[in-house]
């Protein structure tokens, strides 16, 4: 006895699917491409960071506001170390470390994207102020470093030289919104109230009712 042939709705059933898994590869490239460079970059410098933990790598990918990086690699320098530190900011470091010790690295460049938005940290330095695609941006320490407020965060871009600091300032692109290299970049957003917000580890335990 034949088997009876699948019917049309299974066959438009499989042509779904495949383009579902198409669409999540498509969506996992920058994810997949951060954990590579990284496992590569962690055996060649005695200096170089920890590998990337992939819950950070994910928190880049699903935080709720918008994250800025250069891409997996920027002026043939790779991601060697992502951090998402307990205020909520993320930092992405690009090249390997050019001072160091024992749980300290520098690298040459760092990209930071705090949700904190209610100012722009500038110190005492001397400083100055210019716009950077669309957006005014803050230049210090000579131009090694740039912060810039666009959406509802804070960008700040720390370089080892001026003009690499100004290279990241024209690439910056957000890797978990619609956003590209070069163009114009949101403008900034009124306080969004992050920084008075309790982090969930302030927030007290519920008291309960002793029996």
């Amino acid at each position: 006895m034949r088997t009876p042939r699948p019917s049309r709705p299974v066959r438009r059933s499989r042509k779904r699917s495949r383009r579902v898994h198409k669409v999540l590869r498509r969506a996992l490239a920058p994810l997949a491409a951060l954990v590579l460079v990284v496992a590569i970059a962690g055996c060649g410098d005695t200096l170089q960071d920890q590998p990337i933990a992939h819950n950070t790598l994910e928190g880049l990918l699903v935080a709720p506001y918008p994250v800025y990086w250069l891409g997996s690699s920027f002026q043939r320098m790779q991601v060697t170390e992502v951090t998402h530190d307990p205020g909520g900011a993320f930092a992405v470091n690009y090249g390997d470390c050019v001072q160091g010790g024992e749980s300290i690295c520098v690298p040459p460049l760092r990209i930071v994207t705090s949700p904190d938005n209610s100012f722009i940290a500038g110190g005492s330095t001397p400083q100055r102020r210019a716009p950077v695609r669309g957006v005014q941006a803050v230049f210090a320490q000579r131009g090694h470093t740039i912060e810039l407020a666009t959406a509802g965060v804070v960008v700040g871009i720390y370089a080892d030289n001026a003009k690499l600091a100004a290279a990241a300032a024209q690439t910056l692109a957000p890797i978990n919104v619609v956003g590209s290299p070069g163009e114009p970049l949101p403008a900034s957003l009124p306080d969004t109230g992050f920084g008075s917000t309790p982090l969930p580890s302030q927030v007290p335990s519920p008291l309960r009712a002793l029996n």
